[in-house]
């Protein structure tokens, strides 16, 4: 079996509403490398909101959607930023997809950032798994040592703006792109 070897892309994970997409879309501007939204994709090909896939198939089903997802990045997409939904970290393929970077913050500092964005309603609306904020901690407490252990490298985004952010992603990963 021939081994595949790791694209060049930048794969973006975190808890949900942690800013991956819009971290994606400031690093496009320092590297030029396109962005693509592994939700907006599924949303896309599905035809669906993710809340609506969730709710008419379950959580099980959306899982399977971005294993396939997933491969078809594997074998077709090189040279871009993929911003991962909050759950795509467990993909078994991840690794092959490229240069994994664990955008790290504090529970509370996720909720207070998408609560004072201009459409919090919205953002907390399309994320299924924040309905119930006591039920999403214990989520985000199970999931913050597994996207440690996934990363390639880590970057604490408290207190930054997504720009500094995507200045200090560019600087880590200078021998990469």
């Amino acid at each position: 079996m021939k081994t595949m070897k790791r694209k060049n892309n930048i794969v973006l994970i975190g808890f949900m509403g942690v800013g991956k997409g819009t971290i994606a879309r400031a690093l496009y501007k320092e590297t030029g490398l396109f962005p693509l939204d592994s939700d907006d994709l599924i949303e896309s090909a599905y035809n669906l909101k993710i809340k609506e896939i969730f709710a008419k198939h379950g959580e099980d089903e959306f899982r399977k959607i971005e294993k396939k997802l997933a491969k078809f990045i594997e074998k077709n997409v090189d040279n871009a930023i993929i911003s991962t939904g909050g759950g795509f970290y467990k993909v078994p393929n991840l690794k092959k997809l490229g240069t994994i970077i664990y955008l790290k913050s504090d529970f509370e500092g996720i909720i207070n950032r998408i609560k004072n964005s201009p459409n919090a309603t919205k953002k907390l609306a399309k994320r299924p798994l924040l309905k119930d904020l006591n039920e999403a901690k214990k989520l985000f407490d199970k999931r913050e040592d597994e996207y440690e252990k996934v990363a390639d490298l880590i970057v604490d985004v408290s207190g930054r703006s997504p720009k500094m952010v995507a200045i200090k992603i560019k600087e880590l990963i200078k021998d990469k792109i």
